[in-house]
């Protein structure tokens, strides 16, 4: 077609890079029309699965009586470890140690012991309560002071960071102080639970339907407990209602009690556990103990920094050694330590084993760190952010940019955005005008703080930095895109798919976003260390690079024009002079035999690391942020309200602004959740209690500031080439809300005029404030 007859007005490109859209699936969101696996339209003769579980921390199981269970109405098969087909084994790390069903002993309260098929999910989870089961009770530990006092062993071998000689200086500083600091844990509370459908094929293939973060792993695992290989199992995932973590390898043991039961009774199979059961059963992110010595100065210039972060990781590994290296990975927060030695304590206790949760680790090292700063500020008399100011890593050639483990952080901009947002927030005015505020205050006080984040991107783990992605263009120039990433709300389809409208210059609606499933894209990385669309994207990018170069080449040739004339412009293609409809142009390219289909793939370059050695350059660049709160705090209650939140936070150049606000937004308020209201409690018998709603207080949208201002740097671009020049934005945001502790925390100190560090610990309940508080006024 000549370009003189090509309508160029009525061109209209939407949705590439950059672009400030809406999440593909919103739409169907806020309607109720996404299909979650409990939406799928059941297969016939479907049957369900429930959990048999233990009601004891730690026993050793005598006997174990299911009669009753099989005689139920309803119930097709009861199964134990011992009907495993292949490995009783769902760890996620190769270790062996967390058995599908528990058979002679069990380490938690809900542990699963036999599993239940019947008709109906009331069925099984009625007949799943008449098991009589006989134990000789153990000694149990269910907290890391109990683990400590008990001489618990380690779930891993523990990590050591190093570097110059912190013992040493600790005598040579002005000052020095020890300390102690609690970080509470967290539940994942995702809105769609765990859930698993599994539908047996014939020979020994099956399909699992899973809720995961991380199908290839559900793929391993369903094939190592029944004793398949990998190709005989298709793990299929379109969407989560959230995952944050509890999704990366605790979907490990529904998916494959599922898939037993499908190949066993040869029908589909789903397991959906209730929120209780859910609760129970999983991990959470890890809490910790961190035991800390600090030498500085009298200016506040930290000399030297010597911390051990101790963890309750459960009853076995599973992520908790990349977890706890990631805490320390993350001590240092912002700020350079001449002098330090840090070392992980990775415990084993008698609960659900802990795992991955938005942050991984990261969020409790960083808050070991600002908890160093604050001690230090109060101890001199000073306000925490000239402290934090002062101990700023540099820029290159300040001889102040090597973290604890060796890294060089070349791409440190936290000073800038610190003191943008200092400016932006008016911090001065509104600290003095707290101070003033307290003076004359009776009950109610105020506390305000800025706190900064430097999060570290990549897996630790290098060979999970990598990504395939599969992309088809059909010959009326509709686009097929899957990748290995999964969708658990953050909008990563939506940015994957603007990388190809982008790259073949086509509005998004012709980008067609398909369901993970490990058939098409092999040995995929979880999705996880906020790294979806870093990976995805660029091997997205990749498979779209190699059509292209075909698609130039055709050009090229038929039109006999210099590769550099053919240029992809919205919706169209220009070839020489003549501008091509672009489904004209791929169908001209189908009938000339051009392969229209790519794998893609992508490696994170530059990153290496020597666990042993403590040593190496794990993160491929750092994102940053920065967040101002003020808060309220009643002294005769511990009540408290977060009067006022602002925030600027560094994305790159955001691929999706819209989306990426949105996982500010969220994620400070998950952090400011983990911080203040929710909290973890065992009894002396080791049974969770906080296991429901009721129980459970995650943050509502009226606890989320009352003035709430959210930016992104608008300056910022990744050094590193990223796709689109963009930066991680999925775990850093959460950090945020340590400002929030913080602010509490001033606010309690006020009572003591600032005096003394109130050393106030995570979560910062009501209860915990109106102690710290009663502290204060003895002081």
């Amino acid at each position: 077609m000549d370009k003189s007859t090509f309508d160029t007005a009525k061109v209209v490109i939407s949705g590439p890079m950059h672009s400030a859209l809406k999440h593909d699936s919103a739409h169907k969101h806020v309607t109720g029309t996404a299909d979650y696996i409990d939406d799928i339209p059941e297969p016939t003769g479907l049957l369900h699965g429930a959990l048999g579980m233990s009601d004891r921390a730690h026993a050793e199981i005598l006997s174990m009586d299911l009669s009753e269970v099989r005689r139920h109405p309803g119930v097709v098969w009861v199964f134990t470890g011992k009907d495993v087909p292949g490995v009783n084994d769902v760890s996620s790390n190769g270790s062996h140690d967390e058995p599908l069903l528990a058979e002679t002993e069990v380490e938690f309260d809900g542990q699963p012991v036999f599993a239940v098929i019947a008709e109906t999910r009331d069925a099984a989870r009625m007949a799943a309560r008449k098991a009589k089961i006989e134990y000789r009770d153990l000694p149990h530990f269910s907290d890391i002071d109990g683990a400590l006092e008990n001489g618990a062993p380690l779930v891993i071998a523990p990590m050591t960071l190093r570097r110059g000689d912190a013992k040493a200086e600790m005598d040579n500083a002005p000052h020095r102080l020890k300390g102690q600091m609690r970080i509470g844990g967290q539940e994942h509370f995702y809105l769609e639970g765990q859930i698993a459908m599994a539908i047996p094929g014939e020979d020994d293939e099956v399909t699992v339907w899973s809720s995961t973060q991380h199908p290839s792993e559900i793929q391993h695992i369903v094939g190592h407990v029944l004793n398949i290989p990998s190709n005989a199992v298709t793990v299929n995932v379109r969407r989560m209602g959230g995952g944050f973590g509890g999704k990366e390898t605790q979907g490990n043991q529904f998916a494959a009690l599922a898939a037993i039961a499908a190949k066993k009774l040869k029908r589909a199979v789903k397991f959906r556990p209730d929120r209780d059961e859910d609760m129970r059963a999983t991990g959470k992110r890890h809490d910790f103990l961190v035991d800390y010595e600090l030498a500085f100065d009298d200016e506040g210039r930290i000399h030297a920094v010597d911390a051990t972060y101790a963890a309750r990781c459960g009853f076995s590994s599973d992520l908790s050694g990349p977890v706890t290296d990631r805490a320390l990975f993350h001590a240092d927060s912002s700020y350079f330590y001449p002098h330090v030695h840090l070392t992980s304590i990775p415990l084993k206790t008698h609960t659900a084993s802990n795992t991955a949760f938005r942050g991984f680790g990261g969020p409790q090292g960083m808050l070991g760190g600002e908890r160093f700063i604050e001690e230090i500020a109060y101890a001199i008399g000073k306000d925490p952010l000239e402290i934090r100011k002062l101990n700023f890593y540099g820029q290159p050639g300040s001889g102040r940019t090597t973290t604890p483990y060796h890294q060089e952080i070349e791409d440190n901009i936290i000073l800038r955005i610190v003191e943008e947002l200092e400016e932006s927030a008016d911090y001065q005015a509104r600290r003095n005008a707290v101070i003033a505020f307290n003076r004359d205050s009776r009950y109610i006080r105020k506390g305000i703080a800025l706190t900064p984040v430097k999060f570290g991107i990549s897996f630790t783990m290098t060979a999970f930095n990598q990504a395939g992605a599969l992309v088809h263009i059909y010959q009326d120039g509709s686009i097929h895109l899957n990748h290995g990433g999964t969708e658990m709300g953050q909008g990563l389809y939506t940015k994957v798919a603007q990388v190809l409208s982008d790259s073949f210059q086509v509005d998004i609606d012709r980008v067609k976003i398909t369901a993970t499933t490990t058939g098409k894209v092999p040995n995929t990385s979880a999705t996880a260390a906020s790294s979806g669309s870093d990976l995805n994207g660029m091997a997205a990018y990749d498979a779209a690079r190699q059509i292209k170069e075909r698609l130039v080449a055709f050009a090229a040739d038929k039109w006999s024009v210099d590769p550099a004339e053919i240029v992809f412009l919205p919706n169209r293609v220009r070839v020489g002079e003549t501008e091509i409809p672009f489904p004209d142009f791929i169908k001209q390219a189908y009938f000339a035999r051009v392969q229209l289909s790519a794998a893609g793939f992508y490696k994170t370059p530059k990153i290496h690391w020597d666990r042993a050695a403590g040593r190496g350059t794990p993160f491929y660049y750092f994102a940053y942020g920065a967040a101002c709160s003020e808060v309220s705090i009643d002294t005769l209650t511990g009540e408290y309200l977060i009067d006022r939140t602002d925030i600027l936070h560094d994305v790159g150049r955001s691929l999706n602004p819209a989306i990426d606000i949105g996982q500010v937004e969220g994620g400070f308020v998950q952090g400011m959740g983990w911080l203040t209201t929710e909290e973890l409690w065992w009894d002396e018998k080791g049974r969770l209690r906080t296991h429901a709603p009721s129980t459970y207080k995650i943050p509502l949208a009226s606890d989320r500031p009352k003035v709430f201002d959210v930016r992104l740097v608008d300056w910022s671009e990744n050094a590193e080439p990223t796709i689109g020049r963009s930066k991680a934005v999925g775990e850093p945001p959460l950090m945020l809300a340590i400002s929030v502790l913080e602010a509490l925390s001033m606010a309690v100190a006020s009572v003591a005029d600032y005096k003394v560090c109130p050393r106030l610990d995570a979560p910062a309940t009501p209860e915990r404030v109106l102690m710290a508080v009663e502290r204060m006024k003895r002081v």
